[in-house]
């Protein structure tokens, strides 16, 4: 009977050989698209892409992008460059362990983002996202402690269930939105290949569990 796993394996490796992107580019995509950033981007595109035009000003917007800019990028940023003080820790985070520090104090992060947007009573989606990112990160933080999955492809699965949750419960069909979010999440995928930060499954896993955690909240409560 053939080995499948060692065939994906050494189809993998012939992928990758084959594959001639340079590794300056494929940091810079893996940069861009960083799980520090996607929250901040993927809201962008929501209030670029029709959702809630006609229920949100233009002050509630900028409200909203501000908390979670502040509670998702601005604050792990903070709490990782102070860590990084400790000569002992390795900011480049090699090692599933290493991450299991900053994910605790962003799964706190996150908690307080929720908090600001529950002042936004009449929609409920956002604090909703946030504390489904919470759940998302507290699951990561487990795993880390065995395994190194890949929390690139887990925030961007998590920003892609969110839009077809809004999609379907709303009965918007946000077509170019979806688009970019399935082809960034095949080109950062591909990326974490490339720069071998993450193998197949580690990164298959990543983007079904953000996906999974984010779709159900968002869709049904």
């Amino acid at each position: 009977m053939p080995n499948t796993g060692s065939n994906w394996e050494y189809q993998l490796r012939g992928f990758e050989k084959n594959f001639n992107m340079p590794e300056k580019i494929a940091k810079i995509i893996s940069t861009i698209f960083h799980p520090i950033l996607l929250p901040t981007l993927g809201f962008v595109l929501l209030f670029t892409s029709g959702f809630y035009n006609s229920m949100l000003t233009t002050d509630a917007k900028r409200f909203i992008l501000l908390v979670i800019f502040f509670s998702t990028a601005t604050l792990p940023m903070l709490s990782v460059a102070i860590l990084a003080l400790n000569s002992k820790f390795d900011f480049l985070m090699p090692n599933s362990r290493d991450r299991i520090v900053p994910l605790l104090f962003t799964s706190v992060f996150y908690y307080i983002g929720f908090i600001l947007l529950g002042r936004i009573h009449f929609l409920p989606v956002f604090k909703h996202f946030m504390i489904a990112s919470v759940l998302l990160i507290v699951a990561l933080l487990l795993i880390s402690f065995k395994w190194n999955i890949s929390i690139h492809m887990a925030a961007i699965g998590a920003v892609t269930a969110t839009f077809f949750a809004l999609s379907f419960r709303g009965g918007v069909n946000p077509i170019i939105a979806i688009f970019v979010l399935v082809l960034v999440s095949g080109l950062l995928g591909t990326v974490r290949l490339f720069l071998n930060k993450n193998n197949l499954l580690q990164v298959a896993a990543g983007y079904i569990l953000g996906f999974i955690i984010l779709y159900p909240v968002i869709y049904l409560i």
